[in-house]
């Protein structure tokens, strides 16, 4: 069975948005032979220019049929939320395909056709108050890779892109060639659609890297108590202050931020160790295993256990 899988850009589109998936998609065609077919669509054939400056050669838009349409984001999305005729295409073309998707902002246009309509979706966390204003049936989940709400599949920003056509490909041909996929990718491990886009914020302690000390020594104490008080005092700022300037530089409280990277730290002794679920708990600072698992399941979707069977299979 070959599956049509279409790439929907415009001018200003994110390259990787469109880039990345390919290659996965790509890739899995050559572990199982005529699965997928791909095409590059756009509103006029011809090279399409990317955000970049480096250009796409796109067919032009057609009705299908397609297995999948895959709708890319970018600057340009903004622009063509004043023109109707992709929005019109999109209307035309979705219902005929067995599954819609998009990556980063291309949620926007998802919306604008009325695809998203009472689901639930994501797109890159920096949009989520715009988002949310314009389109309030949606709902929305800003702290997602990726999800799934039916047949209509929505992404973060950029790289989630890649978690998204590889959970693509595995609804499609199975988990064997999903890993096999990501191995040629050199992705270290599929992100389940359940992890957090803040983690590579927090990585890197805020935007602009300004508690990135802090995070480095909250890392090496997460079995400690880590009250809001005792990370103004590290930072030397009254508890006031710096609660403000840390949520206005991550967009989080200094109490989620914990617990973020202590969900991050279990995760990976979840998913690469064969530690006890109460071990890992205590190590990470959670200490009641049942608290973890319902950090788990809020965060990634899925308990403990399951992501350690994810992982091993």
């Amino acid at each position: 069975m070959t599956r049509r899988i279409a790439f929907v850009i415009f001018p200003d589109f994110q390259l990787l948005d469109v880039a990345g998936p390919i290659a996965a998609f790509d890739i899995a065609a050559h572990y199982q032979q005529d699965s997928y077919r791909l095409a590059v669509l756009a509103a006029e054939a011809g090279g399409v220019r990317s955000s970049s400056g480096v250009r796409m050669a796109a067919d032009a838009l057609d009705d299908g049929p397609f297995d999948t349409i895959v709708m890319s984001g970018g600057e340009g999305t903004r622009a063509y939320l004043e023109r109707a005729g992709l929005v019109a295409w999109l209307k035309r073309a979705a219902p005929a395909a067995r599954r819609v998707a998009s990556v980063c902002t291309g949620a926007y246009l998802l919306a604008e056709a009325g695809l998203l309509d009472g689901k639930r979706a994501t797109t890159h966390w920096s949009r989520t108050d715009d988002f949310t204003r314009r389109y309030p049936k949606i709902r929305l989940d800003p702290d997602r890779i990726f999800i799934r709400d039916g047949e209509v599949w929505t992404s973060a920003g950029i790289t989630a892109g890649i978690d998204l056509a590889l959970a693509l490909i595995e609804d499609d041909l199975g988990s064997k060639v999903a890993r096999a996929t990501a191995q040629q990718l050199v992705v270290h491990q599929r992100r389940p659609g359940g992890q957090s886009q803040f983690s590579a914020l927090l990585d890197t302690g805020g935007l602009h890297g300004r508690f990135a000390e802090l995070m480095d020594w909250v890392r090496g104490r997460l079995d400690e108590p880590l009250g809001v008080e005792r990370l103004a005092g590290q930072a030397a700022m009254s508890p006031r202050n710096f609660a403000r300037a840390f949520a206005a530089e991550t967009g989080l409280t200094p109490a989620k931020a914990v617990e973020r990277l202590r969900l991050e730290a279990a995760r990976i002794r979840v998913e690469t160790t064969r530690e006890p679920i109460d071990r890992v708990a205590e190590a990470a600072g959670f200490h009641d295993p049942e608290r973890m698992r319902r950090a788990f399941v809020r965060a990634f979707g899925q308990p403990p256990q399951a992501l350690r069977r994810a992982a091993r299979a």
